[in-house]
């Protein structure tokens, strides 16, 4: 039997089988909220047969999101959505399950790739990307270092008293 199809040990976690369905970006939440799409989508690779299912990208933030449609899990309304997914995948298959988290640093605020995947500005509904240092993720993005140095004095400020 090809080694594909042995269960497979990692630690504490017994897998079925050494197939692994890697997460995928699906752009589809509301707010960060799972939605009727991940019924569907997760449900379906759920019943593949592999022996782990990575949920897709799933932001810690608000801020933390590559895109306006990314899955979060920064809320208990964002949990509250995500919950009846894995609830209904745990009960209709033996798949085992991980969840990618993830912060989108530079990226942030970004469109989804088939809208060009370039920044959202924030008075266009995007928000302050999150990222170590000001530079840009694309050379013509723009870099917003006086709104990053005036949120760092704002924070100082409340810090201090």
């Amino acid at each position: 039997m090809p080694r594909l199809f042995e269960p497979l040990s990692l630690r504490t976690l017994q897998l079925a089988n050494r197939i692994v369905v890697s997460p995928m970006c699906q752009y589809s939440a509301v707010e960060g909220c799972a939605t009727a799409w991940h019924y569907a989508h997760l449900l379906s690779l759920a019943g593949s047969g592999a022996g782990l299912l990575c949920v897709e990208a799933t932001a810690v933030t608000r801020e933390a999101r590559i895109t306006p449609g990314c899955l979060g899990l920064w809320d208990d309304t964002c949990e509250a959505a995500l919950a009846p997914v894995i609830r209904l995948i745990r009960t209709t298959s033996p798949i085992k399950l991980a969840l990618q988290l993830g912060h989108a640093g530079r990226k942030g605020s970004s469109r989804p790739p088939w809208e060009g995947g370039k920044l959202i500005p924030v008075g266009e509904g995007g928000w302050l990307p999150e990222a170590p240092s000001p530079i840009a993720h694309a050379a013509d993005e723009h870099v917003y270092v006086e709104d990053l140095v005036s949120m760092t004095k704002e924070l100082v400020h409340y810090m201090a008293f």
